[in-house]
């Protein structure tokens, strides 16, 4: 997918400011049993054709509005993914602006999930 300037500007802005993981990194911690959020930020459509297992979905377009319903611990250990890197960079600086601490993006996204060969659940 090509992205326009703008946007890849806005996001480059965006992972100055917040904290990155990779795919690697989020299995590891899943198969060790570590306690924390996976929060799906793609489309609705997305979502139900895959998604990591054990995720939670929260899309872009409405993590703000209903993150604090969900999560309302700002201390709560959360890492957000979506299809490479790029939404999730952009949620990720959000929910720090709304106060949460503790918050990931997952560089790679979806995509290099799947291609590792992650545990996947459908809809």
């Amino acid at each position: 997918m090509e992205h326009s300037p703008g946007f890849l500007r806005l996001v480059a802005q965006s992972k100055q400011r917040i904290r990155e993981t990779t795919p690697e990194e989020v299995r590891r911690r899943q198969e060790v049993g570590e306690r924390f959020h996976l929060i799906d930020v793609r489309e609705d459509g997305e979502w139900q054709r895959g998604h990591a297992r054990g995720a939670t979905h929260l899309g872009k377009g409405i993590i703000e509005r209903d993150i604090e319903k969900t999560l309302p611990d700002h201390d709560a250990d959360i890492v957000l993914y979506c299809g490479g890197g790029f939404r999730s960079a952009l949620a990720a600086d959000a929910l720090q602006q709304m106060g949460y601490r503790n918050v990931r993006s997952m560089d790679g996204g979806w995509r290099r999930w799947t291609e590792l060969g992650y545990p996947v659940e459908r809809d």
